[in-house]
């Protein structure tokens, strides 16, 4: 039979899971007093301050105003995080206090001296503590050597989140970033820069099932870029280079999709019920990658791997829903197993697919090409019956078709089997 051309694969559309950053949802009360000092020395309540509340390691404004009695309260400001305070009111020098934690302590006293009634930016307070200017808040309540060691306890511990959510913050606007500049150039036909796009990405964030979805698209092309390139070299020494290198890609393809697959039906079930869609729509994208990737590698690398190439195939196809691309994809993993010379399988598959679809033109084409390619001439009859019901169905633009025509002359002339006008034997249907 006449070996079959090398044809690239149609792109695969990949999205991107929402990408969640790891915070604190713990809230906290921070309070104070507010005095204004007299002349006289002493000091009393200043009703209606402006104590403005500034997370200063993300961008976040609270604001809340002193009572009568120069008391402020906020109750909703986020336990981790660092913080500086600016209090201002009318007749009264600005106060600031910078580098604030709210662990232990969260009580914060100001005591102003008489001024114009100015406020202070961030961007002020920051030239004004460089040049040594303003005031500290008052010094927290005395506290215990015990609660004091609690308390640095408990700040060592917040910091140890921060970090691990300015980690988290980092690699993903890598992610991102890396995702959406991969995307463009595996669109535009970059192929090279698309992987590396996608490798700096996963070396943020290694378990990104995007990525790695996208990464296995990447390689299974450039692997059909090299091999395609390499069969056509001159030198056989270029050939077989080339030709390894597309294994290579082709089997690094398949790891990372089947990566991408375990990670995704890891995450699933813990994943937030609006996100649901946005799992299952990677998950069929990852499931494709896969079924593309180990087609080749069970076809172009190691015929061993058929069995599990048509396992893969086959979660594919029950996640898939388009009818179209389900009847394609079929066709094409019958293809996969004859081509991988897993001829005993292809026989057994092509069988189950006929026993729901009589008509199906890749079944029929399959299972007359297997049991041709069995040697057992007790089959040629069933042989020819299969591949002229194909040639039948199939269309004329079918580039299969001309190959199934010389199977059948074959058996003609050098085997004198013709196609029976009957029914193709097929295994009896079960009764319910």
């Amino acid at each position: 039979m006449r070996s079959k051309p090398f044809f690239r694969t149609a792109a695969l559309a990949v999205a991107l899971a929402a990408c969640a950053v790891a915070t604190s949802a713990q809230v906290t009360t921070v309070s104070g007093k507010v005095t204004l000092k007299q002349p006289d020395g002493t000091e009393v309540p200043v009703q209606g301050a402006t104590v403005d509340i500034y997370r200063t390691d993300i961008k976040q404004k609270f604001q809340v105003k002193t009572d009568r009695k120069g008391v402020y309260t906020h109750a909703g400001i986020p336990f981790v995080g660092t913080y500086t305070i600016v209090v201002s009111a009318p007749g009264a020098r600005p106060q600031f206090a910078t580098r604030l934690r709210f662990t232990a302590s969260t009580g914060r006293d100001f005591t102003l001296e008489p001024g114009d009634g100015s406020t202070l930016t961030l961007e002020q307070v920051a030239q004004m503590e460089a040049a040594g200017g303003g005031g500290p808040a008052a010094p927290p309540s005395g506290e215990s050597k015990e609660a004091k060691a609690a308390r640095e306890e408990l700040e060592r511990k917040v910091k140890e989140v921060e970090e691990q959510n300015r980690k988290i913050t980092e690699s993903n606007e890598i992610v991102a970033r890396t995702f959406k500049a991969g995307n463009a150039a595996l669109n535009a036909g970059r192929v090279e820069e698309a992987i590396t796009h996608y490798t700096e990405g996963l070396a943020a964030r290694p378990d990104e099932p995007a990525l790695l979805t996208n990464l296995s698209e990447a390689l299974r092309r450039r692997g059909v870029d090299r091999y395609n390139a390499a069969i056509k070299a001159a030198d056989a020494a270029t050939k077989t280079q080339g030709i390894e290198a597309a294994k290579k890609d082709w089997s690094d393809a398949a790891a990372n999709s089947r990566k991408a697959v375990e990670v995704i039906k890891t995450n699933a079930s813990a994943a937030d019920p609006s996100q649901q869609q946005v799992y299952a729509q990677n998950r069929l994208f990852a499931l494709t990658a896969r079924a593309l990737s180990m087609r080749l590698v069970a076809t172009k690398v190691d015929q061993s791997q058929a069995q599990a190439a048509w396992e893969a195939h086959q979660e594919y196809l029950a996640a898939e829903t388009d009818p179209l691309k389900k009847a394609k994809a079929t066709g094409e993993g019958l293809q996969m197993l004859f081509d991988a010379g897993a001829v005993d399988l292809a026989t057994t598959e092509a069988r189950k697919v006929l026993e729901a679809d009589p008509d199906n033109v890749d079944a029929n084409r399959i299972l007359g090409l297997a049991l041709f390619a069995s040697g057992d001439k007790a089959k040629y009859q069933d042989a020819a019956n299969f591949l002229q019901r194909y040639v039948d169905k199939a269309p004329d633009t079918d580039p299969l078709k001309a190959s199934a025509k010389e199977s059948l002359e074959y058996l003609r002339t050098a085997e004198n089997v013709r196609p029976e006008r009957t029914q193709p034997t097929r295994p009896a249907r079960r009764r319910p």
